[in-house]
């Protein structure tokens, strides 16, 4: 029987540098790329487009099994504009972005009937064949989806930082976004995602903690791979 492929699991609060941290190292090392969090920021933009509201099970319930999510390269010529996410054919990478979309996948990952239903999809992506390995970012890799990952990190920042973080890339695409508003929307997003009653935000007992506060995406990466590296060459696989 083949090996499964070798997992990483990176999780932590929005803005700590999880996502471009994630396909960076991914991209180092060959392995695949999973942005959970773009699966639930798709779920969310699938619910707001058929007028399903976040706190509608049932109709989460009714949606979900006919919503096809998935990954491709980014566009030739421009790999540092990331994977592309196709919600039913349509690249919805951009609209899922938005703060509204943010806010919305903590709504919908809080409820129970979407984490159970896109889990099955999270580890097939992972564990696809043809796949060395893989890299998982959200906010329950190494403690639900992935809890036998190789390797786990728990990246975070101070909100300051996460906020300003935030407002720069909300900058970059032509949204400007008031600090102040922007940090309140982003404290809003931890207090829900931490007391939610399924799979909370929370560092996994055996994660690597990481405060990317004063690092640079170049040192962010350093680490990390450096610590998978460590742990490849010693064959620190978990079964």
């Amino acid at each position: 029987m083949a090996a499964r492929p070798f997992i990483v699991a990176i999780d932590g609060p929005a803005g700590a540098g999880k996502s471009t941290a994630a396909r960076r190292l991914a991209a180092r090392l060959g392995f695949a790329m999973v942005d959970t969090g773009a699966i639930y920021r798709s779920v969310a933009l699938a619910a707001r487009r058929a007028g399903i509201a976040f706190t509608d099970d049932a109709g989460l319930a009714r949606l979900l099994p006919g919503l096809r999510i998935r990954f491709e390269p980014p566009p030739a010529g421009d790999p540092a504009a990331g994977q592309r996410v196709l919600l039913d054919g349509e690249d919805v990478s951009a609209q899922i972005r938005t703060p509204e979309m943010s806010l919305g996948a903590s709504a919908v990952s809080a409820r129970p009937v979407v984490r159970a239903g896109l889990l099955e999809l999270q580890r097939r992506l992972a564990l696809a064949p043809g796949n060395r390995g893989a890299v998982l970012e959200g906010r329950d890799i190494g403690t639900v989806v992935f809890p036998e990952a190789d390797a786990k990190f728990f990246l975070t920042a101070a909100p300051e930082v996460r906020a300003r973080r935030r407002c720069d890339e909300l900058g970059a695409r032509g949204e400007a976004a008031p600090y102040e508003r922007v940090l309140a929307e982003q404290r809003q997003r931890d207090r829900d995602d931490a007391e939610r009653a399924v799979a909370p935000l929370k560092p996994a007992a055996d994660a690597v903690l990481v405060d990317t506060s004063g690092m640079d995406l170049a040192a962010v990466e350093g680490a990390l791979a450096e610590a998978v590296g460590a742990r490849l060459a010693e064959g620190g696989r978990r079964r």
